[in-house]
């Protein structure tokens, strides 16, 4: 990979593949040295927002795991923004996987996607460019080649060829 601070940066929804799929892959990429970001890799007394930008700047790579809460935080979706920002701008390579939600219901925000835009724009009722900006950038990901973990054998195949394709 290129030199950057970062060969992989992770964006994915804590609650729903932290302590499953997330860690399996973050564990995966690290045994073969790609220097990946994760969130606990966050300094305490951080400010997170300018911390996270700049270090998905500074990374070659982002894999978004995209599962079913992901859409509910505005802090996954934010991330999502700025990543796609550094793929337009600097040709970042972003590899979508699909974690137990289909690419359609990302792509038109159904399903739990749906649920979680009625809270945003009910949230967000004064500032729409913000929820407008939100589902465009899941429109543009879902649009991309990923990976959907419900055509694969587990989620082990799935992680071992995610980190077979990233080379360091």
């Amino acid at each position: 990979m290129a030199s950057s601070k970062f060969d992989v940066f992770l964006s994915f929804r804590g609650e729903d593949t932290r302590n499953n799929f997330t860690s399996h892959l973050y564990a995966a990429l690290c045994r073969r040295k790609i220097h990946t970001f994760i969130d606990y890799q966050l300094r305490k007394g951080d400010e997170i927002s300018p911390v996270l930008s700049k270090t998905i700047e500074d990374s070659c790579l982002s894999i978004i795991v995209l599962s079913e809460n992901y859409a509910s935080s505005t802090w996954c979706l934010n991330e999502l923004v700025k990543i796609l920002e550094c793929k337009n701008s600097k040709g970042q390579i972003i590899l979508p996987v699909f974690y137990h939600v289909l690419p359609t219901d990302v792509r038109k925000q159904s399903g739990s996607y749906k649920e979680a835009f009625v809270k945003h724009e009910k949230c967000f009722n004064k500032t729409k460019d913000k929820v407008s900006s939100w589902r465009a950038a899941l429109t543009q990901l879902a649009n991309l080649s990923g990976w959907d973990i419900n055509q694969h054998d587990g989620y082990v195949c799935l992680i071992s060829s995610l980190s077979s394709l990233i080379q360091r």
